[in-house]
């Protein structure tokens, strides 16, 4: 079955970096766009980054462009989310996202908490 397993958030000050991980199994990964979401608390869940399957197109939030970059390994079979430059607001859950056959898949989150 298809499993989205995201991994590396933690605690960091603002103006520091973290990067995500998303391990993907279950599906022919490189076949497939994946995306970034985060939800604060209190707040709805949103786009963060999306990467085309081949990796050759990206898209950003305005909040995030030019500090957080999205990138992926076919071969590893793996997102990732490089996050640079933080601000609290910054502060969610980040889930890794994709959707095959009509169907949306999501992991289980990971929290990163931007705070000094």
């Amino acid at each position: 079955q298809v499993q989205l397993v995201e991994s590396g958030g933690g605690l960091v000050q603002p103006g520091g970096s973290l990067r995500l991980s998303c391990a993907a199994s279950g599906f022919t990964f490189s076949s497939y766009p994946l995306a970034w979401y985060r939800q604060a608390p209190g707040k709805g869940r949103e786009l963060v980054a999306f990467i085309s399957s081949t990796g050759g197109s990206t898209r950003y939030a305005d909040s995030v462009k030019d500090r957080f970059t999205i990138s992926r390994d076919n071969a590893r079979n793996t997102v990732y989310l490089q996050m640079n430059s933080l601000k609290p607001e910054d502060t969610a859950v980040y889930y890794c996202r994709t959707m095959i056959a009509s169907t949306t898949y999501w992991g289980q989150g990971t929290q990163v908490t931007v705070s000094s």
